[in-house]
């Protein structure tokens, strides 16, 4: 179904994460190298963003390379790399036009330094814009953003700028780098995994999870519509009985 009619519109999550999987796989029941699949899941990337924008998603998180990722074959890393800036040259003026502001989450110092620039550039440009927010997570793991937030917190504590008793889920949260950004309504992760794969492990305490076999680069317009109706489907009850929320 790719109706957007089908769509609640008073039931549209403000912050939807996902988790891009599949690519090399994509790539290989083709017969091609796993570069092959990160390259035509632009397409899904796009057209991701398009529908979220459409549907007046606020926030939208793509987890485009964690720190695992690293661990990858060098040749694959780089071509990662290359495609990353490629494809923010070619897709920075459409977001821009289209209102979106683009936000980057990770350790992106790790990152080459052709990657942080062009990077910083898009950013920059778009910092103004109101329609959505797109972040990308990139050398981004959980565990190394938690273990900093601690770090930070530690820090003030022994510095005097913060007592233990002031330490709650709210100020942990103030100390992460999604610190301005709302915790994600709904989860989706292609290729038929059942993991979170060290993604965002505190922001989706109470994140809904949808689970599809498809492969990123197949995912498309019906595809996303999809997992928000079932989202919507959903009740939402954060520790409460179905009664109390009625």
């Amino acid at each position: 179904m790719s109706d957007l009619t089908a769509i609640d519109t008073t039931k549209i999550p403000q912050h939807v994460a996902v988790i891009m999987d599949g690519n090399g796989r994509w790539a290989k029941q083709r017969g091609k190298f796993r570069i092959f699949g990160h390259s035509n899941a632009i397409t899904a990337v796009r057209s991701t963003i398009e529908t979220a924008a459409e549907l007046g998603i606020k926030y939208l998180t793509l987890y485009a390379f964690s720190t695992e990722n690293w661990n990858r074959p060098q040749d694959e890393v780089g071509s990662l790399m290359s495609l990353l800036v490629s494809s923010l040259e070619k897709e920075i003026k459409g977001l821009h036009k289209n209102n979106i502001r683009l936000l980057a989450i990770g350790d992106t110092t790790a990152m080459p330094i052709k990657v942080q620039k062009q990077l910083q550039e898009s950013i920059a440009l778009t910092k103004n814009n109101t329609h959505m927010t797109l972040v990308l997570a990139l050398s981004y793991s959980s565990r190394w953003e938690i273990t900093n937030a601690i770090k930070s917190i530690a820090t003030d504590v022994k510095n005097g700028k913060l007592t233990t008793n002031e330490i709650n889920d709210q100020l942990i949260s103030n100390y992460l780098t999604t610190a301005t950004i709302p915790d994600p309504e709904l989860l989706i992760r292609t290729s038929g995994e059942h993991r979170i794969s060290n993604f965002l492990l505190w922001q989706l305490s109470y994140s809904e999870l949808y689970f599809t076999n498809v492969l990123w680069p197949d995912f498309n317009r019906a595809e996303f519509i999809n997992a928000l109706l079932d989202y919507q489907n959903r009740e939402r009850r954060f520790g409460k009985t179905s009664e109390q929320i009625q």
